[in-house]
């Protein structure tokens, strides 16, 4: 009769043993899985703040392009008005 209650305790260790790991299993995918959604929405934040950054950039460099111009087109007027004309400093 012992040996039909030790192959039982086996059984029911066994499943014990295996139920643990099972709940040990899905408790690590979920964990898994949440990190995996924090990353996500880590980088998805990130690659917002990164738009935004250039949004940012682009305006000014249009705005100093802008000035650019505007310098180039005063510098051009200031030569025309101090060219020699004459050839008198050549």
């Amino acid at each position: 009769m012992r040996s039909v209650f030790l192959g039982s305790e086996m059984r029911g260790t066994a499943f014990v043993v295996g139920g643990l790991l099972l709940v040990a299993g899905t408790t690590l995918v979920v964990i898994a899985d949440q990190q995996r959604e924090a990353a996500v929405e880590q980088t998805r934040i990130q690659a917002e703040l990164a738009a935004q950054r250039l949004s940012t950039a682009r305006e000014t460099n249009y705005r100093l392009a802008e000035t650019l111009t505007a310098l180039r087109l005063q510098i051009a007027e200031q030569d025309a008005q101090i060219a020699d004309r004459s050839g008198f400093l050549e």
